[in-house]
């Protein structure tokens, strides 16, 4: 029996503005609505919002929720403070990323993953089955919609709808708000590479919450962006995404995610293993890809050198902000090296490209 898709809030929504819909991870979802270069562009240069609700959020609370957290996450809760978040990601034991996700300290006793759309239920079960004896571990998903606006313009469109200047919210911090009458948790995070938001909001209140937003943006061309640009954006940055860069045949030492890794602290599960390849190295390493001709690699394309298979694409499009194709892909660590000229085999025929530093694109200086 095919199982029911599941709609956010602002379903209908989307469908008034002419959105194509497309099933994300089982939800009915916005892949574009006017078109992807033209919402992307808007991101990068003015204001750009997005649906996110699909994504899941576990609340895990009790005395011992912080060690709880630093138990089944690699970086270290301890360092957080009251209206702080952190990026971090959940691992089994051989070290394999099961989950990338922001972990919210709302207290010392309350703490709130966002985990992706796709892992909700597996993360749920994971928190629960291994620290469940610690703490509360509470699945909070049904409660909360989720809208992000991010670009150069977005604080401004936001503080008009709070009535207060929310510069006072630094990155990666997040604090209580009152919006259209409704108790949200705004935080200064997203996935696009630009300063922005991300409110989460009761179900109720999330299409007020939008339509306010479209309309105190209106003056600076506010528009309705989906996840085909969403997903430009974050590779643009060199951002992972789960079921591509990261899986639960990749450890985060392989991904370049050793920034995210407390070298200290807690015993997290799968530290041991990599741990052991932070210090001895790895077989292969996350790149970036830039290619040399015009073709665009794709998710699952080879990557070549002198003939042999060396790596392969993990994501890959046509850059709107660079006007060129770019990609990610693990390759052998001694292929590695920027500049390093590699070919992609796209459909059969050789297509020249180089290893590139990630990020491809950097925010401008303000």
């Amino acid at each position: 029996m095919t199982k029911e898709l599941r709609r956010t809030p602002l379903f209908d929504l989307h469908k008034a503005l002419g959105a194509r819909i497309v099933d994300f991870a089982g939800w009915e979802m916005p892949v574009q609505y006017a078109g992807l270069i033209e919402e992307h562009r808007a991101v990068r240069s003015g204001c750009g919002i997005f649906d996110v609700s699909h994504m899941g959020e576990i609340e895990v609370s009790g005395r011992e929720a912080e060690l709880a957290c630093n138990m089944v996450t690699t970086n270290n809760a301890e360092t957080l403070v009251d209206g702080k978040c952190q990026y971090t990601i959940v691992c089994n034991e051989s070290g394999m990323a099961l989950d990338d996700t922001i972990l919210y300290r709302i207290n010392s006793e309350k703490f709130i993953f966002c985990v992706n759309a796709s892992n909700v239920e597996k993360i749920y079960k994971w928190i629960s089955a291994k620290v469940g004896q610690l703490a509360d571990v509470v699945d909070r998903s049904p409660e909360y919609g989720l809208i992000a606006i991010q670009g150069p313009k977005a604080r401004a469109v936001l503080s008009r709808i709070t009535g207060d200047d929310t510069s006072g919210i630094k990155g990666f911090h997040f604090a209580f708000v009152d919006l259209c009458g409704a108790a949200v948790m705004l935080s200064r995070t997203g996935y696009t590479g630009e300063d922005g938001f991300e409110i989460f909001c009761p179900v109720a209140s999330t299409v007020k919450i939008w339509n306010a937003l479209m309309e105190a943006g209106a003056v600076d061309g506010i528009t309705p962006v989906g996840l085909g640009a969403r997903d430009t954006l974050r590779l643009e940055m060199g951002y992972p995404l789960y079921g591509h860069e990261l899986t639960e045949q990749t450890t985060p030492a392989e991904a370049g995610l050793k920034r995210f890794i407390s070298p200290d602290g807690c015993d997290y599960i799968g530290k041991e293993v990599i741990a052991g390849q932070l210090t001895g190295g790895v077989t292969r390493r996350l790149v970036g890809i830039e290619m040399i001709d015009r073709a665009i690699p794709r998710a699952g394309y080879c990557v070549m050198k002198d003939g042999v298979k060396v790596g392969e694409v993990t994501s890959g499009t046509f850059s709107p902000s660079l006007e060129r194709p770019i990609a990610m892909a693990y390759i052998a660590s001694a292929m590695a090296e920027t500049g390093t000229e590699v070919e992609i085999d796209v459909r059969g025929r050789m297509r020249s490209a180089r290893v590139a530093k990630l990020p491809f694109y950097r925010r401008p200086k303000a």
